[in-house]
């Protein structure tokens, strides 16, 4: 199997840049409210300092949104602790979980796992239109064993909310 490569991207996540510079001004107003209160109060040194930047950090590493992208084939997520990849025309079965927290786990011929927010798919239709091309290349391969339904009512759902916004920019709605 090919190594996938974030240069040769077909789509990557439009709403990813803006939430991760929501993640940069989050951490960085903490660090700086959290010094500037214990200079202000004169507790301030080095290992409070420290400390302080280190929470920083930690709150940066929260907040940051996962990366997704995909291209011909494939669907990458990457976020600050690992890279997860599956291969869309070879999938095996595509699982969702609603709750709280609402998430795709998809799995392919090759034992990769991908765990994904639907709301993603939903905001970038070229991703979507991505993960969807696969869908049909692994049904027509006899490899998508499970799933199928899964996909398909989100595809719909996903049409309808598309149909919806362009209706209402349109003025139509």
């Amino acid at each position: 199997m090919r190594r996938f490569d974030d240069r040769c991207v077909g789509a990557g996540d439009r709403h990813w840049r803006g939430s991760a510079r929501l993640a940069t001004s989050c951490a960085a107003l903490f660090g700086a409210m959290s010094l500037l209160t214990d200079w202000d109060a004169g507790s301030l040194s080095l290992p409070r300092a420290l400390l302080w930047l280190a929470l920083s950090a930690a709150l940066f590493t929260v907040l940051l949104p996962a990366r997704v992208t995909a291209g011909a084939g494939w669907l990458a997520v990457r976020s600050p602790w690992r890279r997860q990849t599956v291969r869309t025309d070879a999938l095996t079965t595509v699982w969702r979980y609603d709750g709280v927290s609402s998430h795709l786990v998809l799995h392919d011929t090759y034992g990769h796992r991908l765990v994904l927010d639907p709301r993603v798919l939903a905001a970038n239709p070229l991703i979507w239109h991505e993960l969807d091309t696969g869908v049909r290349r692994s049904v027509e391969r006899g490899t998508l064993l499970q799933g199928g339904d899964v996909l398909r009512r989100l595809g719909r759902r996903i049409d309808e909310e598309t149909l919806r916004g362009v209706l209402r920019e349109s003025g139509l709605q």
